[in-house]
């Protein structure tokens, strides 16, 4: 029984990741062009695009999609802590 707790847990994690990962990725374009005026990089390793805009995006995009994961991955290990009155498999409680 704990094997298949923790395929679902991992299936649930990977689909939960996935979709705060393209939720968050049109948020981030979205307030991009809201703050910018302008599109996104389209690859910000283009040599072509400017060092600034390259290091904003990277840095704006990459702790917004971690932010959203896990936030998205907190919500659910507190929903499955809720429903099988224990903690997700490989997450483990930490203090007092």
């Amino acid at each position: 029984m704990a094997g298949q707790g923790g395929l679902a847990w991992k299936v649930v994690g990977l689909a939960s990741a996935a979709a705060a990962g393209i939720a968050a990725r049109k948020v981030i374009t979205s307030t991009w062009r809201l703050t910018t005026g302008d599109d996104p990089p389209v690859n910000p390793e283009d040599p072509e695009t400017a060092w600034r805009e390259a290091v904003a995006w990277a840095v704006f995009s990459g702790a917004t999609v971690g932010l959203a994961r896990m936030f998205m991955a907190r919500k659910l290990a507190d929903y499955w802590r809720r429903s099988t009155g224990a903690l997700p498999p490989g997450v483990e409680s930490v203090g007092p």
